[in-house]
């Protein structure tokens, strides 16, 4: 790991930064997303056509990867990876004929790809989301000046939204959604399940933007509740908490709302889980060879 050159490095960033985009949409049963299973409350998308939305973002996320190498947290590195990032937007709509499937996604798994590049394959996660939130905090003085559906309701609702998750270092990341895929697979739960648990725990708490959007406060507050029942029954993996599971589900295909914010941070999780498998693997390796 020592040796890992630029190439390398963001060749590996950029494979597991697509490798979790296309993990959390073949995640199911997803609660209003789409999934195996269903299209959730989206006319627009299916899975094949997120899967090809995100391995069309391999390109993106490796030139994010090489920009960041050996550099700092600069205004000029934050707008140099904002110019790569809206390119890979162009890209990606161009691949999903004007659907936007991974806009959420390229900012959230752009910053940590970035991160994960100038803090180095031993970095551990709060180190990759401390350095992904002090990027976060410049701002990009070319930055388009349409207003996005989530800034409208970042006014509205008065929520702190991706920018602002971004800019305090992805704390649902990092003190909700990962503890709870760790604590869920360490218990012994298939993976699935640990990962649903990770997305549900994170729904019960996060004022997702994309369902103040396309549901109001209301819908939003409602699925928190069933969120936290879900939990309450002892997650995916108790035939309760499956049941309530599967209720989420019809409920905000019913509201046409849908928890995208949520599934951009539980491909975060994704993504910053499956550096520090290879971390912790890469220190057992080290150890053994002190023996």
């Amino acid at each position: 790991m020592k040796n890992i050159t630029m190439v390398d490095r963001s060749k590996y960033l950029a494979d597991k930064a697509v490798e979790a985009l296309m993990e959390e949409a073949l995640l199911t049963p997803k609660p209003g997303l789409v999934d195996r299973r269903d299209t959730g409350s989206h006319s627009d998308m299916n899975l094949d056509l997120m899967l090809k939305s995100a391995a069309s973002l391999q390109e993106t996320f490796y030139k994010i990867g090489e920009a960041a190498w050996s550099e700092k947290p600069t205004q000029k590195l934050r707008e140099k990876i904002a110019r790569i990032g809206r390119k890979g937007e162009y890209d990606m709509l161009k691949e999903t004929k004007g659907v936007n499937t991974h806009k959420g996604a390229i900012w959230a798994i752009g910053l940590l790809t970035a991160a994960s590049a100038i803090k180095g394959p031993e970095a551990d996660a709060g180190s990759i989301t401390d350095t992904a939130a002090q990027i976060a905090r410049f701002d990009d003085r070319y930055a388009p000046v349409k207003e996005t559906n989530g800034e409208k309701a970042i006014k509205k609702y008065q929520v702190r939204g991706a920018k602002g998750q971004a800019q305090q270092g992805f704390p649902h990341v990092i003190d909700i959604g990962l503890p709870a895929l760790l604590q869920y697979r360490e218990a012994g739960h298939p993976e699935e399940q640990a990962r649903l648990y990770s997305l549900i725990s994170m729904m019960a708490y996060l004022d997702d933007t994309c369902l103040l959007h396309r549901g109001g406060s209301q819908v939003l507050e409602q699925t928190k509740e069933r969120c936290r029942k879900i939990l309450l029954a002892g997650g995916p993996a108790s035939g309760q908490g499956w049941r309530h599971l599967l209720q989420l589900n019809n409920y905000l295909i019913e509201e046409n709302a849908s928890p995208g914010g949520s599934a951009d941070l539980l491909a975060a999780v994704l993504f910053i889980d499956s550096i520090q498998i290879r971390l912790s693997r890469y220190k057992t390796e080290l150890q053994l060879q002190k023996l």
